[in-house]
């Protein structure tokens, strides 16, 4: 249920969190924002992932007309090795990101930013990933589904991905690219609750 009148925007081109909002009961709209990920020297990992949830929802918010609006933004990314998993370029990316992954526990961090043109509030959730031991021809076969192309360490969850995950400990939702419980509780100190 709505307790105010602002009208809720999603910042993103991500049909999954578009879902994972339908899913909490939430009436949005949708705003497509281009944001450059381009990490600033010496950026850590959660700054980097805070910092674009937070421009995203900035640029949606600067899209817009409308005094009365409330604008989600989020980003995600996979931090192993010391080292940020952005989405592969090309086949050659995503085998080396799926290799290093394979076998091996990473930790995925979703940020969350819920902005009105007053103030803006934001939530990084962590959760830790084990990925089963990938041979060369599943890695090979999982390219050329596609699905890796435009995924954060080159593998979708939520996907076909889902086949090689051992475990996880965390937010399923946060590893797809929006944590629900964080989501909510977020929308709830600008008096918005699902319906």
């Amino acid at each position: 249920m709505r307790l105010n009148s602002q009208q809720i925007f999603l910042a993103s081109k991500s049909p999954r969190r578009a879902e994972i909002l339908t899913q909490m009961g939430i009436s949005y709209d949708i705003i497509q924002v281009s944001v450059p990920e381009i990490l600033a020297t010496n950026e850590l990992c959660e700054d980097y992932v805070f910092r674009l949830a937070q421009e995203k929802a900035q640029a949606g918010l600067d899209s817009r007309s409308e005094e009365d609006l409330l604008v989600i933004g989020a980003d995600t990314v996979i931090f192993f090795n010391d080292r940020i998993l952005e989405k592969p370029k090309n086949e050659q990316e995503a085998f080396k990101m799926l290799s290093s992954l394979s076998n091996n526990t990473h930790l995925v961090k979703t940020a969350v930013s819920v902005c009105n043109r007053i103030h803006c509030q934001t939530i990084v959730q962590t959760s830790r990933v084990t990925m089963a031991n990938l041979s060369r021809s599943e890695i090979s076969d999982y390219w050329k589904t596609s699905e890796p192309c435009d995924k954060a360490g080159g593998y979708a969850i939520q996907g076909k991905g889902a086949i090689f995950i051992k475990h996880i400990e965390g937010s399923y939702s946060g590893i797809m690219g929006l944590p629900i419980y964080e989501t909510a509780r977020l929308l709830n100190k600008f008096g918005i609750k699902s319906e």
